[in-house]
């Protein structure tokens, strides 16, 4: 199965947006890259709430591009998931920093679309389906 699509404006948002929150900066020396994701997530109590919003966002696109509703559970999951362990002191931030929620979710969406879609251009807004 393929996970390319055309060079979608749809979804250079999207990957912009995902690599911003979850692998943006790289540690120096090391391999380990993290996002504002991580960053914000450190201010206690509201940090993790501050960046459910852009995570809600990317769910929302990928329920307004079409994505199936399995997908679209999977990203919920994933998003949620994110924000629950993510706003447990230190455990948290080292998580956000292995799970990348938001990049996992793009990559989902990239995937059911192009295996619905076979790299066809994208459909418009309101193609959600009820599969």
């Amino acid at each position: 199965m393929t996970t390319d699509l055309p060079d979608d404006p749809e979804f250079k948002r999207l990957d912009w947006m995902a690599t911003t929150l979850d692998s943006r900066f790289r540690i120096p020396g090391t391999r380990i890259r993290l996002g504002w994701d991580t960053l914000i997530g450190l201010v206690p109590g509201v940090g993790d709430l501050a960046t459910l919003v852009p995570a809600a966002w990317i769910l929302f696109e990928g329920y307004r591009l079409g994505a199936r509703r399995r997908v679209l559970l999977r990203m919920a999951v994933n998003t949620l998931a994110d924000t629950a362990v993510g706003s447990v002191p230190v455990i948290g931030d080292i998580f956000d920093i292995g799970f990348k929620s938001n990049r996992r979710n793009v990559k989902l969406l990239r995937s059911d679309l192009a295996a619905r879609y076979g790299g066809a251009k994208l459909p418009q807004s309101g193609a959600h389906s009820a599969s």
